[in-house]
Order: structure tokens, then C-alpha cells, then sequence
């Protein structure tokens, strides 16, 4: 019990004083939509309504569910048929906010089942997908893949075609990322010991940073069980992130919009403002100037008027 009275005493210290002045949004803010702004269930009303709840936010892209993508890469179009009429009626409501597809899936990395990157038709699938989708409007891919294992090669070359595509088009490459080991190669203990190993080196979280124009942590699902604790674990990972993430790229934290119980994940301890404290303290500690950084919110349809008063008050500063 020693290592864990010790690492979460550490924890609730990396929590205490004041986040810097300005430690505030820089507008490079998203939001996780789900799948039914693309399949027909949202209409003209629900995008007005979306635009009021925005405006005067830090929100700046949407990342749209849009998969989740086949086992074997591919993505039928019947998958994301309102598409275009979203991408359009945001930019009508919500000029310079960008659209992006949100593509996903289970990867067989523990398991039988799931996408296999380590098969070259696979790869050459999710890229005729990414294609599909940008040609349907969306200025940008998003992608989360899980459960991926630190050091995985793979998704590294995955995304070094990605980028060119991408950029050959003008539109924005981003991921999700698993959380930075918050002690020295605790992905390689935990992986086994449980089989999972959950986060990622520093070093190959900074490979990924590399070769996207957004990163997105999922600070979120830690197993803390106090906001003490969470916020200074966020704080944590906040500076772990900014170490090694290029200048060049968009660095976004990840708040909980959601309210679960279960195994890793304690709605009283995993609040917003305990993230958003733990963002500014990080921000604050670390390189409290960047100018591409900011927050990403998960999810909307699961979002309670407290969580968007929460990150108004704490990260925006507006009524």
C-alpha cells in the first residue's frame, strides 16, 4: 500500500495553489457529438439550438461520430447520410467552427475481435474511409482507436499516410489519446499484471503528437476516487502532454461531460471543475503562454447543464 499512499499523496499536492492569470480558453476548444447529428435524428432546430449553446465559448471543432468504422476498415456511406447538410448548417450558424468525422473502432489488441492495423488492406481501408468522409463535407478526421498499445508501430505508419491524405485535401488530422503513464513505464506493469496496459510512454504519446494536427488527451476514466486527486492527476497529465507536444500541434485535455459509476470511473470525484482546476495548474506549471492548447468535452448528448456552467464559469469566463 506504500506506492499508492505515496503516489496519491503526490497526487492531492499537484492539486494545491493558484492556476497563472490567463490560464484561460484561446478559443481551440472541441466538443465530441454523437451519431445522431449524421443519421437523421437531429434537425435545423437541434443546430440552432447547438449554436446558441456555443457562441461565446472556446468551442472551435466538432467532432462528429460518423463510425464507427468496420472491422476491416472500410465505412459505408449509409453510415453518416446527413452529412453534408450538417457540415453546411454549421457553417451557416457557426462560421469558423469546423466539422470533423469522428471515426473509431475496437482494435484486436487483446482480443480475436477488432481492426487489425498490422494488416496492409486494413490501413488502405481506413484510408479510402477517411477519403469517403472528407469528400462528404467534414473538414476533418478524428480518430479513436482502442485499445492501443504504447509503442505500436502500426499506428504510427497509419498515421503518416493519414497526414499526407489529410493535408493533400486541406483538412485537419486529430486523435484520441490514452493517457501519459503517470509513473515510469507504468503502461509495461499494468499491462502485465492486468492485460491492458492503458496508457502510453511520454515518448509515445510525443511520436503521436507529431504526426497529427490535434491530439486530444482522455483525461478521464483514472480511478481516482476524490476531485482532489483527479484534478491533480489532470494536472499531471497536462504537464506530461505540453513536455512533449510539438508547438505545431493543437493540445486538448479532455473533460467529462458524463456521469457514470463503475470501475475507473467516479462521477463525484471526475467532475468539470476539478479538470478544468487541474488544466489551468498544469497549463500554469508548464507553459502557461501556449497558444495552441485547450480543452475537449465528452459528450454531448450525456452533458448536464452543470457540467456547461462548469466550464463556462471555470475555463471561459462567461455567464
Amino acid at each position: 500500500m506504500l506506492p499508492l499512499l505515496t503516489a496519491e499523496t503526490a497526487l492531492r499536492l499537484n492539486y494545491t495553489g493558484d492556476p497563472a492569470p490567463g490560464t484561460r480558453t484561446r478559443h481551440q476548444d472541441a466538443l465530441w457529438l454523437g451519431h445522431a447529428w449524421v443519421d437523421g435524428r437531429k434537425t435545423g432546430e437541434d443546430v440552432k439550438a447547438l449554436a446558441r449553446r456555443l457562441r461565446d465559448t472556446g468551442i472551435r471543432d466538432l467532432y462528429v461520430h460518423a463510425g464507427p468504422l468496420e472491422h476491416d476498415g472500410t465505412l459505408p456511406a449509409s453510415a453518416y447520410p446527413k452529412a453534408r447538410w450538417l457540415t453546411a448548417a454549421v457553417h451557416r450558424e457557426l462560421p469558423g467552427v469546423r466539422v470533423q468525422a469522428w471515426l473509431g473502432d475496437k482494435l484486436a489488441s487483446e482480443g480475436p475481435e477488432g481492426l487489425r492495423l498490422d494488416r496492409p488492406a486494413t490501413r488502405a481501408a481506413v484510408l479510402d474511409s477517411t477519403r469517403s468522409v472528407l469528400a462528404a463535407g467534414f473538414q476533418g478526421a478524428h480518430f479513436d482507436l482502442e485499445p492501443l498499445h504504447s509503442g505500436d508501430r502500426d499506428y504510427l505508419g497509419l498515421l503518416d499516410d493519414l497526414r499526407e491524405l489529410t493535408h493533400a485535401r486541406g483538412a485537419v488530422l486529430s486523435v484520441a489519446a490514452h493517457q501519459i503513464d503517470p509513473l515510469p513505464a507504468f503502461h509495461s506493469f499494468w499491462g502485465a499484471t492486468t492485460g491492458h496496459p492503458k496508457w502510453w510512454s511520454q515518448a509515445y504519446f510525443g511520436q503521436v503528437a507529431r504526426r497529427v494536427d490535434q491530439i486530444a488527451v482522455m483525461s478521464y476514466d483514472t480511478m481516482q476516487p476524490l476531485q482532489s486527486l483527479y484534478g491533480g492527476y489532470v494536472a499531471q497529465q497536462t504537464s506530461l502532454a505540453l513536455e512533449v507536444t510539438p508547438e505545431g500541434t493543437d493540445l486538448l485535455m479532455g473533460l467529462p461531460f458524463y456521469h457514470e459509476n463503475r470501475f475507473g470511473h467516479w462521477a463525484h470525484a471526475e467532475t468539470v471543475p476539478a479538470a478544468v482546476r487541474g488544466v489551468r495548474l498544469g497549463l500554469s506549471r508548464t507553459d502557461a503562454d501556449r497558444a495552441r492548447f485547450g480543452v475537449a468535452l465528452y459528450v454531448d448528448f450525456a452533458a448536464t447543464e452543470d457540467d456547461w456552467t462548469a466550464y463556462r464559469k471555470d475555463w471561459v469566463r462567461t455567464p
